[in-house]
């Protein structure tokens, strides 16, 4: 099973979990999915996430004046679910977001935030213990 996928399988086994994804929040492209996805609409859910993130982070109201301050966590509220959106911060310029949608009736939404920053900070470790291909091999 790869990192992602891990990632995934352990993001739902949290307590309320409805569906997850990693997604690259420039393109709206998933990475990774598992369980539902908000309206039944996989894609629709992705770009819908791309759009939050991207305001968050980029737009005036939410951009910090202090210096190395950065988005760590979105989280959206409904009558029935928390929608939890957890920067993946990486050593390069990623953009990507770990993305949980809770069942509001049985999720906690303090322990579901914690446990999916580790599993952000497991995925990016993971991320980078793997080794980098060599170059020049074979000639």
């Amino acid at each position: 099973m790869s990192g992602i996928d891990d990632c995934l399988v352990q993001a739902m086994a949290i307590p309320g979990a409805i569906g997850t994804g990693l997604v690259d929040y420039s393109s709206g492209f998933a990475l990774g999915t598992a369980g539902r996805a908000p309206a039944e609409d996989p894609d629709g859910a992705w770009a819908g996430a791309s759009e939050v993130v991207n305001t968050a982070v980029n737009r005036a109201p939410f951009a910090s004046t202090r210096p190395g301050d950065r988005v760590e966590d979105i989280i959206v509220t409904t009558l029935g679910g928390y929608h939890i959106f957890r920067q993946v911060h990486t050593q390069f310029d990623s953009r990507l977001v770990l993305y949980l949608w809770l069942d509001r009736s049985v999720a906690n939404l303090a322990i579901a935030r914690r446990k999916l920053q580790l599993l952000a900070d497991n995925l990016v470790a993971a991320s980078a213990a793997v080794p980098a291909p060599a170059s020049g091999a074979g000639r």
